[in-house]
């Protein structure tokens, strides 16, 4: 019962986490305008993301345009869009193994078995939890550097966005998900233990029984 209840507990954090990076990776919001020194009141703010770049009017109107080209993106948002579409596609496949493995289905007979295939499920979202933390903390990374680098103008400089901080999320909830499937384990009694019985006791010419056969 316990074993059922961490499987049906990670696997709910799994698919919140997996949940989480498909919208960190179409969110806009990697990159935000910096406001400082005379950018205090502006009257647009610029979002970066993977797939576009968005210009906010104080208005609240707002204008978006696709990257017109990869190969002329920077080297941290052509990383940044494999790891994290490999990391979705992995979640869907740990999806699939987890529930294969389950305790609540029969795709697999034995529990053995079943539990070894949650384990693996646990694994995969394990991976993709580091696929996407990756682009995360080195575009965190850069944007930090380039924000104290003087060399930048200030035009130029950006904040760490919300897609950021809800990709650290999910990172944390497929991790954790990810562990809780791992310390899935088949029930006590499910082990198959070779049983030797002893061997039948047979009569004697006359009958009777050997003596030898009573304890």
């Amino acid at each position: 019962m316990v074993s059922a209840g961490l499987e049906i507990l990670g696997l709910g954090l799994c698919i919140v986490g997996s949940l989480l990076v498909m919208v960190a990776c179409g969110l806009p919001m990697w990159k935000v305008s910096a406001f400082i020194d005379s950018n205090i009141v502006v009257a647009q703010t610029i979002w970066d993301g993977l797939w576009m770049t968005c210009v906010v009017q104080s208005t609240g109107q707002m204008q978006c345009k696709v990257h017109d080209s990869v190969l002329a993106l920077s080297q941290d948002l052509q990383t940044a869009r494999a790891l994290t579409i490999i990391s979705s596609v992995m979640g869907v496949l740990g999806l699939m193994v987890t529930i294969a493995g389950a305790q609540c289905t029969n795709c697999i007979k034995g529990e053995e078995v079943k539990a070894r295939v949650v384990n693996a499920g646990g694994v995969i979202y394990i991976i993709s939890g580091l696929f996407v933390l990756v682009p995360l903390c080195w575009m965190a990374n850069k944007i930090i550097v380039d924000f104290y680098n003087p060399e930048v103008p200030t035009s130029q400089k950006r904040e760490i966005g919300a897609a950021l901080y809800i990709g650290w999320a999910a990172t944390a909830l497929l991790l954790i998900g990810g562990t809780l499937l791992c310390c899935s384990c088949p029930p006590p009694g499910s082990s198959s233990y070779s049983v030797k019985y002893a061997p039948t006791k047979r009569a004697t010419q006359n009958g009777d029984y050997d003596k030898g056969n009573y304890v």
